[in-house]
């Protein structure tokens, strides 16, 4: 695996036999991490925002689990 840097940009290169399901999760989690260190919310606003997510959805679902 080579890691390098060019500008602001990091690039990442692997074999191609790698697993490509466990590429994306790292994917995913570094999307993640970039997302977050650009977030100037305060963790009560993240947690108002995940409450209110799980309300929405719970709302769209709840139909799927209570009969």
């Amino acid at each position: 695996m080579i890691i390098e840097r060019q500008n602001q940009d990091i690039i990442i290169k692997a074999n191609g036999s790698i697993n490509l399901t466990a590429v994306q999760k790292v994917i995913d989690y570094i999307n993640v991490l970039e997302i977050v260190s650009e977030n100037g919310g305060t963790e009560e606003q993240a947690s108002e925002l995940a409450r209110e997510a799980n309300k929405n959805w719970w709302n769209k679902n709840r139909s799927r689990f209570i009969k």
